[in-house]
């Protein structure tokens, strides 16, 4: 007589094809994403480097924070009108609205020597790096 195998449908792989994309969430058509404001960051001995992409951003339109080790950057992309009155619009897919992003870096920043330029779409961050206190050594008695 042959074995019996007990059977599992929640194994069975098109139970899982099933159900692969039902908990993903549904984007309707027509509606915009907040931007991410995509960067790399990277460093040397006396500054962190940060290159963050804003395309179509006016440069004061940008605000950069720093808070000990903490930084913030954001922005806000403003909507201008170009459309001319014999025409209309039948569709739009660009972000016009506010995007942030922040970032915590391994050592705190010391503002008044960090620099940011913005050129061609990307913001050029240069956050010196503060001085760590040298240690104090102890006389024992």
């Amino acid at each position: 007589m042959a074995d019996l195998i007990k059977y599992d449908p929640f194994s069975d792989a098109g139970f899982d094809d099933l159900f692969r994309g039902f908990f993903q969430p549904i984007r309707f058509e027509g509606q915009t994403q907040a931007p991410s404001i995509r960067m790399d960051v990277s460093e040397d001995d006396k500054s962190y480097i940060v290159h963050a992409e804003m395309p179509g951003v006016n440069k004061n339109d940008i605000q950069v924070t720093i808070e000990g080790n903490r930084v913030t950057l954001g922005t806000k992309v403003k909507r201008e009108k170009d459309v001319k009155e014999d025409q209309r619009i039948l569709r739009t897919e660009r972000y016009y609205g506010s995007a942030y992003r922040s970032f915590t870096l391994p050592t705190e920043v010391d503002e008044a020597a960090s620099e940011a330029k913005y050129d061609k779409g990307v913001l050029e961050i240069r956050l010196a790096k503060k001085a760590q206190p040298a240690g104090k050594k102890l006389n024992i008695q």
